[in-house]
This record gives C-alpha cells, sequence and structure tokens, in this order.
C-alpha cells in the first residue's frame, strides 16, 4: 500500500526538499501536476483531494487560500508556512511537546508546521515552564538570527 503525498509549491526551497526526502519511498506515491498547471487552483485541490495529505509550501497569502477553498474532510494538510500556526482550528504540529500531542498530530485534518524560531524556543521554555522554572507569562525576549530561507 502507498501513501499519496501532493506537495504544492513543490518547485520552492521547501517543496523540493521534502520531495528529494520523499521520492525514493516505496511507500510513498508522489502526486505530481504538470508544470502547465502547477499555479492552476483547479487542478491543485484535484491533487488535494486525490492525495492523503497534502503539504502547503507556499506563501503565506496563498497557503490561507488555497486551504480555504477545501474543507477538512475533502483534503488533509500540512501547512509549511506561518498562515494557521495559531489558528485555533489547526494543529500546532509539535508531536515532541506533550504525550498526547503525537496522536492529535496524526488524527489532525489539518496541521501546521511549526517553524525554526517557535521550535528552538518553545523546545527550550516549555520544560522549564512546566518544572515552574518560568511561569507560563512570564515576559521573556529571545534575540535569534535566521538562515536563508527565514520564512519558517
Amino acid at each position: 500500500m502507498t501513501f499519496g503525498v501532493f506537495i504544492d509549491g513543490e518547485a520552492g526551497t521547501t517543496g523540493l526538499q521534502i520531495r528529494s526526502r520523499l521520492a525514493h519511498r516505496s511507500d510513498i506515491r508522489l502526486i505530481r501536476l504538470d508544470v502547465s498547471v502547477r499555479k492552476d487552483p483547479e487542478a491543485r485541490i484535484e491533487a488535494m483531494r486525490e492525495a492523503d495529505v497534502s503539504i502547503l509550501c507556499l506563501p503565506d497569502a496563498a497557503a490561507a487560500d488555497i486551504a480555504g477553498r477545501l474543507s477538512p474532510s475533502e483534503a488533509r494538510l500540512i501547512d509549511a508556512s506561518t498562515a494557521h500556526r495559531v489558528d485555533p482550528d489547526w494543529v500546532f504540529g509539535f508531536p515532541e511537546l506533550a504525550p498526547a500531542r503525537r496522536a492529535r498530530v496524526a488524527d489532525a485534518a489539518r496541521v501546521s508546521n511549526p517553524g525554526c524560531y517557535s521550535t528552538g524556543a518553545i523546545a527550550l521554555l516549555s520544560p522549564l515552564v512546566e518544572a515552574g522554572v518560568i511561569a507560563p507569562d512570564a515576559p521573556l525576549s529571545i534575540n535569534a538570527i535566521s538562515g536563508y530561507t527565514g520564512g519558517g
């Protein structure tokens, strides 16, 4: 049995990286669009409906637009942009954060991918908050520097 994956935005930096990691797996069937229709919203929506999961590797506005055209029952989505990271209708995809979170991420129809800044900050601060070393509402400032993509 193979698992169908569509990468919307597979020609960009993030999409290329994800595709290269999945391309040689025998349990994954990459659903790809011809270059002539890769920006056609209807072709993209049909690919998302065909896929078991679609990964949105798009700018925020484009990710929000295409996700808004599909109900959760039509397509499972993972959004690599920042568009849905704090949206209460999306599961924040950080399964290492708590034991029950892995099941929530696995079962979710909408998962927002945490970016480098949120992952780094949360991974460092969460255990300190849980241990009572830092108050949950403590005003903190984290100085960070991004790599070349800088968008998550």
